[in-house]
C-alpha cells in the first residue's frame, strides 16, 4: 500500500514512522528543506498531557477583552478585516461554556494521554534521544483568583486519568528549587509528575531518519498544490515537482491544511495562532558546575508562558497572536518573553545570546485536533493540534496509521473528526 503523507513536521513524521513500521510504502513531501522546520522547530518543549485544557474556557472572553491593545498580551487579536478569523472566533465563543469545556477536555485528554504512552513506547523501541526529561510539569500561580479557578478543575482532570497534585508556594520551591528567589510572589501550584519535556525538533529529525531506515522516502523542497479527486477518492497530489499518486493520503500540513482542503469542499476551521519562543544557552552564573535554570518544566499561568530545560538550553515559549499567516518575529513580544524569563530566573541563561523564533500553531476553536477520515474514502486528516502538537503527535499518528492500514485504533475516535463541525 502506497501512502503519501503531506507535511514533515512532528505530526507528519510520526505518522510516516507508524505507517512505515506497519509495512506501508510511504512517501513524505514538505516544502521545507528538512523535517520539523515550522511549528515543530522551537516550541515550548512540553509533553503536557495533564495540561491539555483548551483555550476556550468560560473566563477566556473576558480575559481577551482585558488584553486588547497590550503588546505583552498572552492572547493578541489584531483588529482587521479577516473573515476566516471572524468565523473561527464565533465557533470559539460557542465553546466558552462549562458544558462545552468538559466535553472538549475529555476529547483532548483522550488523545494526549494515549500519546504519552505511545512516545514512551517509541522511546523504548528505538532508543531515540531528544533531551528528554521525565520530571513532570509544575503549573505556577501568582493570582489567587486564577489559582482557585484552576483548583476547581483538578478533580475533573484526575477523574479523566490525570495525576495532578495541589501544592502551596513552599511545595513549588521544593519541587523546583530555582524558584526560591520568587517564593513570596507565588500563591501555589499544580504538579503533574507524569508529564515530560524534550526537544520536538530533535525528535522529529531523528524519527524521520528512523522512518527512512524503515523504507519511508522524504521529498523535501516539494510543495503540495492540489489534491486530485474523482469518484469519491483522491488519485494524486499535484505538486510543484509533478504529480504523486498513492493509494491513500494523509494531510498533516498544520495551519496550511485548510488551504489544501478547501477546493475539495472540506471546510476545516483551523486558524494559525502565532506563538513565540526564546532559547537561551545555560551558563553557570558563578563559574561553578551549577546554574540557575529550572530542571522541572514549568507553566507560568499569569503570563501563559512555559519553560523547558533542553540539555544546556532553556526554552521559554508562550503567547498567541492572531494575525493570519504572518511568521515574522515581533521584537516587542519576543523581548517580553525574554525579560519575563529573566525576572523569574535571573541566572537561568545567557540573555545576550538569546535566539528568538515565531511559528504558526494550527488552532481549532474547540482545542481538539482533527483526526480521522473524510468523505473521500482514502483521504485522512491529522491536523489542528494547536499548542499540543508535540504532546499529541505520537498518539494521533498511531490512530491515523491504524485507520489507513485497516486496523482498529486503540482509543475511541468519537468527537475527534471533521464531522463534528457539521
Amino acid at each position: 500500500m502506497r501512502v503519501a503523507v503531506l507535511g514533515a513536521g512532528v505530526i507528519g513524521v510520526t505518522t510516516a514512522f507508524e505507517l512505515a513500521s506497519g509495512g506501508a510504502d510511504v512517501v513524505v513531501i514538505d516544502r521545507q528543506p528538512g523535517a520539523g522546520l515550522e511549528a515543530s522547530f522551537a516550541n515550548g518543549g512540553q509533553i503536557s498531557a495533564n495540561h491539555a485544557t483548551p483555550w476556550a474556557t468560560p473566563s477566556a472572553p473576558l480575559k481577551a477583552l482585558k488584553w486588547l491593545g497590550r503588546v505583552d498580551a498572552p492572547l493578541l487579536l489584531h483588529l482587521r478585516w479577516d473573515p476566516p478569523l471572524f468565523a473561527w472566533l464565533a465557533r470559539f465563543l460557542a465553546n466558552c461554556t462549562a458544558a462545552r469545556l468538559a466535553i472538549n477536555v475529555e476529547r483532548a485528554l483522550r488523545v494526549a494521554l494515549y500519546s504519552r504512552r505511545r512516545i514512551a513506547a517509541v522511546r523504548a523501541e528505538t532508543g531515540i534521544a531528544y533531551d528528554h526529561l521525565g520530571r513532570g510539569i509544575l503549573h505556577l500561580y501568582r493570582s489567587r483568583r486564577d489559582y482557585d479557578e484552576a483548583l476547581a478543575g483538578v478533580d475533573l482532570m484526575n477523574r479523566l486519568g490525570c495525576t495532578r497534585t495541589v501544592v502551596d508556594a513552599d511545595g513549588c520551591v521544593a519541587i523546583e528549587p530555582a524558584l526560591a528567589p520568587v517564593r513570596p510572589q507565588l500563591i501555589g501550584g499544580i504538579y503533574s509528575p507524569d508529564d515530560e519535556s524534550g526537544d520536538a525538533h530533535r525528535f522529529t529529525v531523528q524519527l524521520a531518519e528512523l522512518a527512512a531506515a524503515r523504507g519511508a522516502r522524504f521529498r523535501f523542497g516539494v510543495t503540495a498544490r492540489h489534491l486530485l479527486a474523482g469518484g469519491g477518492r483522491i488519485s494524486a497530489v499535484d505538486t510543484d515537482h509533478g504529480t504523486i499518486a498513492a493509494d491513500a493520503f494523509v494531510v498533516a500540513l498544520g495551519s496550511y491544511t485548510p488551504r489544501l482542503l478547501a477546493p475539495l469542499g472540506l471546510a476545516l476551521p483551523i486558524y494559525p495562532g502565532k506563538g513565540y519562543s526564546v532559547t537561551l544557552p545555560i551558563r553557570p552564573s558563578d563559574g561553578s558546575a551549577g546554574d540557575g535554570a529550572p530542571t522541572v518544566s514549568l507553566i507560568d499561568d499569569e503570563h501563559k508562558m512555559v519553560y523547558s530545560r533542553l540539555g544546556m538550553r532553556l526554552r521559554v515559549a508562550g503567547t498567541a497572536e492572531f494575525i493570519g499567516y504572518d511568521t515574522a518575529v515581533n521584537p516587542a513580544r519576543a523581548r517580553f518573553l525574554l525579560d519575563t524569563a529573566m525576572r523569574l530566573f535571573p541566572h537561568g541563561g545567557d540573555a545576550a545570546a538569546a535566539e528568538f523564533w515565531a511559528g504558526l500553531r494550527p488552532s481549532t476553536p474547540d482545542g481538539v485536533p482533527v483526526i480521522g477520515r473524510t468523505r473521500y474514502s482514502n483521504l485522512f486528516l491529522n491536523s489542528g493540534h494547536g499548542t499540543l502538537g508535540w504532546t499529541m503527535a505520537c498518539g494521533s499518528a498511531r490512530v491515523v496509521a491504524d485507520l489507513v492500514l485497516g486496523r482498529t485504533p486503540e482509543i475511541d475516535l468519537a468527537g475527534l473528526g471533521l464531522e463534528r463541525f457539521g
